[in-house]
């Protein structure tokens, strides 16, 4: 068993749970979303992309543009968050609420392309 490969579908998977995690619920109650996960999505996220840099490969180079796309989303997530409530100095909205959730399934939908690529590529490869 290769370590460096478990890690590697390990930061994937756990991307993909805690967007999913974020995602789901009630789309504009901010009780259903809770911050900590968005952030905790973006670091894990981010530290799948990193793990993803070192492969050359075809469907290496699709693992890194779904993983980008995810960064990006989670991130533009992050920030209509902070700027709905800080920048504004008001409650959280219905509409900067359903923009946050919109954006999280965005991501969510890159990082669904990302753990199918993995698996297309673990199921090819030989043993």
């Amino acid at each position: 068993m290769h370590s460096e490969r478990v890690i590697f579908a390990f930061f994937i998977l756990l991307a993909l749970t805690l967007n999913f995690g974020f995602f789901i619920g009630d789309m504009t109650n901010p009780d259903h979303h809770n911050v900590f996960e968005l952030f905790a999505a973006v670091v894990v996220s981010i530290i799948a992309t990193v793990l993803k840099f070192g492969d050359k490969s075809h469907v290496g180079t699709m693992l890194l543009a779904s993983s980008l796309v995810a960064d990006l989303q989670l991130i533009a997530a992050c920030i209509v968050w902070g700027v709905a409530v800080y920048g504004l100095e008001q409650p959280l909205s219905d509409h900067a609420m359903a923009s946050i959730v919109s954006l999280s399934g965005g991501a969510l939908l890159a990082n669904v392309v990302s753990v199918v690529l993995l698996a297309v590529e673990t199921s090819v490869h030989r043993r």
